[in-house]
């Protein structure tokens, strides 16, 4: 691939979060060496925010892997792709011929693009003949998808991001746009100051909350009641949207039975919200005009995380508050191509567009079209395949730009169940601390090195093309699983380009049945569904009927968090994302602008719990769980109530899943990520005696 040696600009997608804003890559002789915002970008607008600007570190060729690698001992050593490519068969040969087909799994990757992510499950379907397969959305939003599945027949966002400008009312709920979705942040903040109302639920006393007309500053846990109790009011007043629940909603009667069990007193008792404040967001929220409602993992990552997401659905149906322009339930997905992920099926009981791989006739379908037999039971999530290393049933592992032992909960267990497998396979930009434990490592292209496509949030398709080539030998993730296929005797993966994988991925994906290269190019992007009946994409889902046909109203019950504070652990922790730093850090923490930003760790502390502890800022502290321990400094902050602390989960030098609980939703298996309980000490640091 050649390259031009002068500068130019490749429009191409932000790589961080799901918000997808477009930039253009600034480079110079083969070299990325800035970014600048795209102007006339449908979503983005002309904007980036601080860790878009940065983009060029997170790309940068210094400390990348530009070789496979081979572990020797505790070290590795450099190998050609034929040996590295050779071992990994082996042991999974191995494996699959002791074990049975499931002994073996793929972690696909949320930052990779459609085209890499269906090739992983394609991989794990037809090469390795397991449903073993599944990606980062298991501990953001897969109650999203299993939640809104229920009730409205497809997990996704509802509306446009462009709809903020249409609400009158927008509801921010258990998350903070500012931080994680900057630029869908700034255009919150704008539609506030032209005249919306804002309403805010959260812990935690956020930049919006502090903007809010009202600020609803529930404790850890309470949504279910929360929200039960504002359709208890909703009812009991007469504000539900009469003609919308008698012509598309069902099962309203139970809903109505249920909430007759959260009056507003006892709701207040359990969320600490007041009465009057909850008697006034139900008004609020069912009285508008157009009320737009987003969340985040302050809804998901719970136990109860699918019925938080089904809660809020009931919310939004019985309000009427769907289907129209500047309304809508508007999940905001953290990484930028997981909803892409899971649009391409790197789930363990979906294919390609959410197509159930227990339904005989979808399987023989795909069958077909990848000509070989197929598994017929689901697979295990990544937490299962964690668990199940440790039950010796499963032994070879591919993570692909995943970095589980920085984001998923219980490090300790995390650590344990990859070093006890046979084979642990990282497809990985550089040497994180997963990487570190692997077997072999294998050296994948960064975004700005490669064409495919990345989905948004907003369910927005869009392609990018390779700005520069790839160090050394990178290659793109496709490519490589499907050079692994054929060794292992699949012969269904030899693409010649990721338009090919894309071209195959769209004619069994029926929400991307009419997307081309061509017709994504020509029109800046699509929205999902795009099909024949929607050629042009679909902005706003659910306008006429649901997917599934009526909206379902699903009664659900308050349930209490897995562990309570108690003697022994009497805080709260939860966890937070920072305005400066995304994900496992692997990409952000290579930017000295946005290092500066944050000391590395950070437990945030309301200064009534410091003072009681005679911690002051910046002091060290301990903070120890049932799992661990972890020690950092403290920076005093009234954001969160007396009573909970709280760590972002970036640093690897002070990881807060240390700490964290992996109880876990039965539906979706999310862990409990916003809630455990911890004990906080301040460490004495002794003066060295004189002398």
């Amino acid at each position: 691939m050649s390259h031009p040696t002068t500068n130019t600009v490749v429009p191409s997608i932000c790589p961080f979060c799901g918000v997808g804003c477009g930039m253009g890559i600034q480079v110079c002789d083969g070299k990325v060496v800035g970014v600048e915002p795209q102007l006339n970008h449908p979503v983005s607008q002309g904007k980036l925010c601080t860790k878009g600007w940065s983009t060029p570190y997170a790309v940068d060729p210094i400390d990348r892997i530009t070789t496979p690698l081979i572990r020797e001992g505790d070290s590795f050593r450099p190998a050609s792709w034929d040996e590295a490519c050779n071992t990994i068969v082996e042991a999974i040969n191995a494996a699959q011929q002791e074990q049975g087909p499931d002994a073996v799994g793929v972690i696909a990757c949320a930052r990779a693009t459609n085209e890499d992510c269906y090739a992983a499950q394609k991989f794990a379907r037809a090469a390795l003949h397991t449903n073993n397969i599944d990606h980062c959305a298991r501990i953001c939003h897969s109650p999203s998808v299993a939640g809104l599945r229920q009730t409205l027949g497809s997990g996704a966002m509802t509306n446009s991001i462009s709809d903020i400008a249409l609400a009158d009312l927008l509801v921010i709920f258990g998350c903070d746009p500012t931080s994680n979705h900057t630029i869908i942040g700034g255009q919150i903040i704008a539609a506030k100051l032209a005249g919306a109302k804002l309403l805010v639920v959260d812990p935690r006393s956020t930049r919006l909350a502090q903007m809010a007309d009202l600020h609803l500053q529930l404790r850890l846990g309470t949504n279910i009641a929360l929200i039960n109790g504002l359709l208890n009011i909703i009812f009991d007043n007469g504000w539900e949207a009469r003609e919308f629940l008698d012509s598309r909603c069902e099962n309203e009667a139970a809903l109505r039975r249920k909430v007759e069990d959260y009056p507003p007193e006892r709701v207040a008792e359990i969320t600490g919200v007041p009465v009057d404040k909850l008697i006034a967001a139900a008004k609020m929220y069912s009285q508008a005009q157009r009320a737009m409602l987003t969340y985040g993992m302050g809804i998901t990552q719970y136990i109860s995380g699918t019925n938080n997401v089904i809660a809020i659905s009931n919310l939004a149906l019985v309000a009427g508050q769907i289907g129209r322009p500047g309304t809508g339930i508007n999940p905001l997905r953290g990484q930028n191509n997981v909803q892409g992920a899971c649009d391409m099926g790197a789930l363990p009981n979906v294919f390609p567009g959410y197509q159930d791989v227990t339904d005989s006739a979808l399987r023989q379908h795909f069958e077909r079209a990848w000509k070989c037999a197929l598994p017929a039971q689901k697979g295990l999530t990544s937490l299962g395949m964690t668990q199940a290393t440790l039950d010796d049933s499963f032994r070879c592992m591919i993570i692909m730009g995943e970095d589980p032992v920085v984001t998923d909960p219980d490090q300790n267990h995390v650590q344990r169940a990859l070093q006890a497998l046979d084979m642990l396979v990282v497809i990985e930009l550089v040497m994180t601390e997963t990487a570190k434990l692997a077997d072999v490592v294998l050296p994948a292209a960064a975004f700005s090195e490669k064409s495919g496509t990345f989905t948004n949030c907003e369910r927005r398709v869009k392609h990018i093309t390779a700005a520069i080539s790839p160090p050394g030998e990178a290659r793109s993730d496709w490519m490589i699983l499907g050079e692994l296929a054929t060794r292992l005797g699949y012969n269904g993966m030899q693409w010649q380009s990721a338009e090919a994988v894309f071209d195959e991925m769209a004619s069994l994906n029926p929400l991307y049945a009419s997307m081309s290269y061509a017709k994504l190019i020509e029109k800046s992007g699509l929205q999902w569904p795009c099909d024949a009946a929607h050629p042009d994409g679909t902005p706003l889902l659910h306008s006429e009927r649901f997917s599934r046909g009526k909206g379902r109203l699903i009664a659900v019950d308050h349930s209490e968090i897995d562990e309570l504070p108690d003697e022994a652990y009497p805080l709260f922790l939860t966890t937070t994302r920072l305005h400066f730093h995304y994900g496992c850090g692997s990409m952000t923490r290579k930017s000295p602008l946005l290092e500066r930003e944050t000391p590395v760790g950070v437990l945030f502390i309301h200064p009534h719990d410091a003072d009681r502890l005679n911690i002051r800022a910046q002091d060290p502290v301990r903070i120890s769980s049932r799992r661990g321990t972890v020690e950092t400094r403290a920076m005093l902050s009234d954001e969160l109530p007396p009573g909970t602390v709280a760590m972002p989960y970036h640093f690897k030098e002070a990881p807060s899943n240390q700490l964290t609980n992996n109880a876990q939703d039965p539906v979706t298996k999310m862990p409990e990520l916003k809630a455990c309980a911890v004990r906080v000490e301040k460490i004495e640091v002794q003066e060295a005696m004189p002398g």
